[in-house]
This record gives structure tokens, C-alpha cells and sequence, in this order.
């Protein structure tokens, strides 16, 4: 049962613990017109609509012209070259999913370099879920794992390509010795019909995605794969606690810009994104509508922990030889 209330009430404490916001000075004659926000994925989904969130409450709070641009396409390489071909003057920037980190090591001849985009902040994260269709006998995780020791390649789990889902699903795969059917789908919506239809036994995705099937009972979650449980699955063991072997994993959504937007620029962005996400009425859409953790870091944290994730993922990427589709 997902419980709604206690990630509130923990986000709320968050919100009245953030540091004070102080707001830039010396950002000359800007914003000069609209401002882009690139959002490098279809309507739908979760980016889009957490862009538009912020959109909205940053218009509201300055009275700024925003508008935001969907540039699908290339599993976020379109938009993501949009955005880092535009000019740095602070009036394009960029709110993007976790995937777009592992671009680098799925794509050849990638038309931009990871820095050509500076990173901004990470909004906000919340653990993937491993959730079975009801029909299958699974409780657990550590049970799908040790039915597909005893069938070797009989246990189908669906994961979405290019993603650190199936980067996530191979190392579990490597790293305990087991034999699961991995079924590479090129969109959640599908993977998530498939799961609900018993195509496959179980799958992998945001909390986000597969939230209102777990509220009527269409799926059953069997794992989560953050440090620790979250509060919106209580019941929900993280796999280091099934013994699984892996690392934590969590999907996140965070802002870019072209780099070179001076610093000035930068920090009232920053500023104005972080009062905007933390503003109560905003808090409470992320966390019912995405069980997001908000975090609201700064550029520095943001930079370091791509880094560590590419660090990570990249190693497990170029050891299992793993294709992005």
C-alpha cells in the first residue's frame, strides 16, 4: 500500500530545513524575452510535466515569459543537442531524465559532449521499482531470482533499453549468478501494458510509472532499489536487504544549460528553480504524483554525483558489452 502521507510530512520537514535562498545580483538585462526550457522527451511521462510544474510556479513567482519546448527524439539526444548548441546567454535551459548520463556510453558519434551542458541541479529522485504481475507467485525479489536459478532463462523481466533499468537488471544478472530473461522494451508505456497483461513475469521502472497499478492491485511490488526503503512502500524490501548483489539505483530528474551561462545567471536560475520546487503546493504534486525525494542541489553536488553515476554505470556498460536497444 503506498502511504502518501509520511513522504509528505518527511518532504515538509525537508522544505522547513532547506537553506535560506539568496537571490543573485548582477544579472544585467535578463531574462531578455521568453526563456526555453528543452524538455528532450515526448508529452507525457514524468519530465514534461515536472518541467511545466516548474515552469508554471517560476512565471508565477517573477513574472517571467517561460515556454517549454519538446524536442523527442534519439532517447533525449535530439533535445539534449538543442540545448547544448544554444547560445549561453541563460534563456535555454534543460530538465532531463537519468538517462541522458548514459547517452555517452549507448550512443556513437554523440553530436554533443557531456560538456557542452553544465549542470544546473538535481530536482529530485526516486528509487525504480521491481513489481511482478499478481498471477506469478513472487513476494520478493530474492523469490523471482531463485525460481530463475532453478529455470534458467524461463523468468522474463522487462527493463527499458538504453537505460540504467537494463544496466541495473545485467549487473544483478552478472553479479548473482542468474539467468533472467531480460526483455528490452523502447518506452515505458508498453513495458508497463506488457507487465499489467502477463507478457512479462516482472519488470523494472520508476515508482512514478508504476504507482497507480500498484494502488489497485494490478501489480505486485517485489523490490525497490534505493539505500532504503521508501516511505511510500513500507512492505517493500530494497534488494541489499533480499541479498541481492547491486548497487542502489534511483531515477532522477535534473536541470542543465549550455555551458558558458555566466555564474550570475546560473545562481538566480538556481534560485528561482529551488523556491519554485520547494514552494508547498509544488512539494506535494511531485511527491503524489512522482514519490519525489526533492533535493535541490547545487550545480557542484549535481556535477560530482553524474560524474560518480557515469563512473559506475559506465564500467558495468563496457564489462557486459550492453547495447542501448
Amino acid at each position: 500500500m503506498l502511504k502518501r502521507r509520511s513522504i509528505i510530512a518527511g518532504a515538509t520537514a525537508a522544505t522547513l530545513a532547506a537553506p535560506a535562498i539568496v537571490k543573485a545580483q548582477n544579472v544585467g538585462e535578463w531574462p531578455k524575452g521568453p526563456i526555453k526550457i528543452v524538455v528532450p522527451f515526448p508529452p507525457g511521462g514524468s519530465t514534461d510535466p515536472v518541467a511545466r510544474l516548474i515552469q508554471a510556479k517560476v512565471s508565477e513567482n517573477t513574472g517571467w515569459q517561460i515556454v517549454v519546448d519538446n524536442k523527442p527524439g534519439g532517447a533525449s539526444v535530439v533535445g539534449a543537442n538543442v540545448a547544448a548548441k544554444s547560445p549561453p546567454d541563460g534563456q535555454t535551459w534543460m530538465v532531463t531524465f537519468d538517462s541522458h548520463i548514459l547517452n555517452p556510453a549507448f550512443t556513437p558519434n554523440l553530436p554533443y559532449k557531456d560538456s557542452d551542458l553544465a549542470n544546473i541541479m538535481l530536482i529530485g529522485r526516486t528509487p525504480q521499482t521491481i513489481a511482478a504481475h499478481p498471477d506469478r507467485p513472487y513476494k520478493t525479489f530474492a523469490e523471482s531470482v531463485a525460481d530463475a536459478k532453478a529455470r534458467p532463462g524461463k523468468v522474463s523481466f522487462g527493463v527499458l533499453g538504453g537505460s540504467q533499468a537494463l544496466v541495473l537488471a545485467t549487473l544483478i544478472k552478472k553479479e548473482n549468478a542468474v539467468d533472467l530473461n531480460l526483455i528490452p522494451y523502447k518506452g515505458g508505456g508498453p513495458l508497463v501494458q506488457d507487465l499489467l497483461g502477463g507478457v512479462t513475469d516482472i519488470g523494472i521502472s520508476s515508482l512514478t510509472s508504476f504507482s497507480p497499478h500498484i494502488r489497485a492491485n494490478k501489480i505486485r511490488p517485489i523490490a525497490v532499489t534505493g539505500e532504503k526503503r521508501t516511505p511510500a512502500l513500507p512492505d517493500t524490501p530494497t534488494l541489499i536487504e533480499q541479498g541481492i548483489k547491486a548497487f542502489p539505483s534511483y531515477s532522477w530528474w535534473g536541470v542543465y544549460a549550455p555551458a558558458g551561462v555566466p555564474k550570475p545567471i546560473v545562481d538566480r536560475m538556481h534560485a528561482e528553480i529551488t523556491k519554485a520546487v520547494r514552494s508547498p503546493d509544488v512539494t506535494q504534486k511531485f511527491i503524489e504524483q512522482f514519490n519525489m525525494e526533492i533535493l535541490t542541489s547545487s550545480a557542484e553536488e549535481f556535477a560530482a554525483y553524474q560524474k560518480s553515476e557515469q563512473d559506475r554505470w559506465f564500467k558495468v556498460i563496457k564489462d557486459n558489452d550492453i547495447k542501448g536497444d
